[in-house]
């Protein structure tokens, strides 16, 4: 197995100061929540959204799921993440093309 060796992205320390769990999910959740930063596949997710978007910009995240081995679920906690770190932006809603239901799309942030 090789192990990824990434730099760190100038939006890295924002999502780490960012809640990953609400303040009403179980204790379970905040841990999980916890591992997830403290492994840095938190960090690497939200790395690969922003590229994901700015690659596809304008995609609801059951359509950016369709180009990612990330799971829909994935995508869609990392994508509020992103924005908060001021890498993405939210766009207007629109009907999804993957399964139908009215959702956000996704922008770069300019």
């Amino acid at each position: 197995m090789v192990d990824v060796i990434r730099q760190e992205a100038s939006w890295d320390r924002a999502v780490a100061r960012i809640p990953a769990a609400r303040s009403n999910d179980p204790e379970t959740s905040h841990i999980a929540a916890a591992e997830h930063t403290a492994s840095g596949k938190r960090g690497t997710n939200v790395g690969l959204v922003i590229d994901l978007v700015r690659r596809l910009p304008g995609l609801t995240s059951a359509e950016l799921a369709r180009h990612s081995a990330l799971t829909r679920h994935e995508i869609a906690r990392r994508l509020p993440e992103a924005e908060e770190a001021g890498a993405l932006r939210r766009g207007e809603k629109r009907r999804c093309a993957q399964n139908g239901t009215l959702a956000m799309t996704w922008w770069p942030s300019t």
